[in-house]
């Protein structure tokens, strides 16, 4: 390692975008944590990035940030707003920063940022040109690597040692008591089998549609004989109301009574999770709990799928993808999948693991359809 990154004790750690992308984090701060023991490190992270915070234990501090460059355009222009965030930056007085993006983003202008609060090492990768703005900089990896592996690759940039490049969040025992104070009060019972559904994006695009999970998980439901929890934030609850019917008594409904963390016991509590490519399919691969993903074409499958739960990842081929959109313009043809299909990938993911052993083995049999 670098002599000067071996002597920063304080590390901002810089992701600024979804809830999602901030639990995909984890390896990266384990591993910062692992190489400079007496390092502070403090995660930055938006507004809803950082209720993942409390599931990564390697976090001493978080610094919540809605910043201008990752607004699509919903923040207006406020010189003395930027300037706020550059004198809060340096009353961190932080030795170093450590900026992760995707593929398509760049760290400039969080770099730049950092340079202004003089903050002596910044990290980052670009694929342009950005003069001193970055101290160190990694020359680009491919557009297909998976964004952990990229998050890894730019620490080993500046000489980090990485032992362990799996997804893992660490779920507080409040959380596991919480969510299970609110199955019991619906009559799920402690330890009882249950399939957790999870049904809903924030982009429209990533959205298998609603009563197609209600039937599917319907189907699960039948052949299994456990309960399917339906989770979703308060948002969710005005469309919740056809699936919960469709589920009948089968049902149970957590739409809109759960914070993050809750969110992520359920998910390790669960014997199957259902979701679209969202941060419930990042939280069923750091817990190794199996799931069924609904995976549209907006994104290459290889940047962002599970890579240590069992799972079964279903979608279309199409020639639009990757589109990264956020609304689709045609009629979701990468998610045109039958309720049934989706059941009976959940069934077969099932067999293939015994139900849910306590420690589930790595599965590299996945389908994409």
């Amino acid at each position: 390692m670098n002599e000067s990154w071996a002597e920063a004790r304080r590390l901002l750690v810089m992701r600024l975008d979804n809830i999602g992308d901030v639990v995909m984090t984890g390896p990266v701060l384990r591993a910062l944590k692992e190489n400079l023991p007496a390092a502070s490190i403090t995660l930055m992270a938006s507004p809803g990035g950082k209720e993942a915070a409390p599931l990564l234990p390697w976090v001493d501090e978080v610094l919540p940030w809605r910043v201008l460059w990752q607004d699509l355009g919903r923040l207006s222009f406020d010189p003395a707003r930027e300037w706020e965030l550059i004198e809060t930056l340096r009353q961190g007085s932080y030795d170093a920063a450590i900026i992760l993006t995707s593929f398509k983003q760049t760290p400039h202008p969080a770099g730049y940022a950092c340079y202004l609060a003089c903050i002596p090492l910044r990290l980052g990768e670009s694929k342009e040109w950005g003069g001193g703005v970055l101290t160190d900089e990694a020359p680009p990896a491919p557009d297909e690597l998976h964004q952990v592996e990229r998050n890894l690759r730019l620490i080993e940039h500046a000489g980090f040692r990485v032992e362990d490049r799996s997804l893992s969040v660490r779920v507080p025992e409040e959380a596991h008591r919480t969510a299970a104070g609110l199955l019991e009060a619906r009559g799920v019972s402690p330890d009882a089998p249950y399939v957790l559904l999870s049904p809903w994006a924030s982009a429209q695009a990533r959205t298998y549609p609603t009563h197609r999970f209600a039937l599917a998980t319907r189907l699960l439901s039948e052949e299994t004989g456990w309960p399917v929890v339906v989770s979703g934030t308060e948002a969710d609850r005005s469309r919740g109301g056809e699936l919960l019917d469709t589920l009948g008594d089968r049902g149970v409904d957590l739409v809109g009574v759960t914070g993050f963390s809750e969110l992520a016991a359920l998910v390790e509590g669960a014997r199957l999770v259902l979701t679209n490519n969202t941060s419930t399919m990042h939280l069923l691969d750091a817990l190794r709990t199996p799931g069924v993903v609904l995976f549209s074409g907006t994104e290459l499958e290889e940047q962002w799928r599970p890579r240590d739960a069992p799972h079964w990842l279903l979608r279309r081929e199409t020639t639009c993808s990757p589109c990264y959109a956020f609304t689709c313009p045609y009629n979701l043809e990468c998610l045109d999948i039958p309720p049934k299909e989706v059941a009976e990938a959940g069934l077969s993911l099932l067999a293939e693991v015994g139900e849910r052993p306590a420690t589930a083995p790595r599965q590299e049999g996945t389908r994409a359809s």
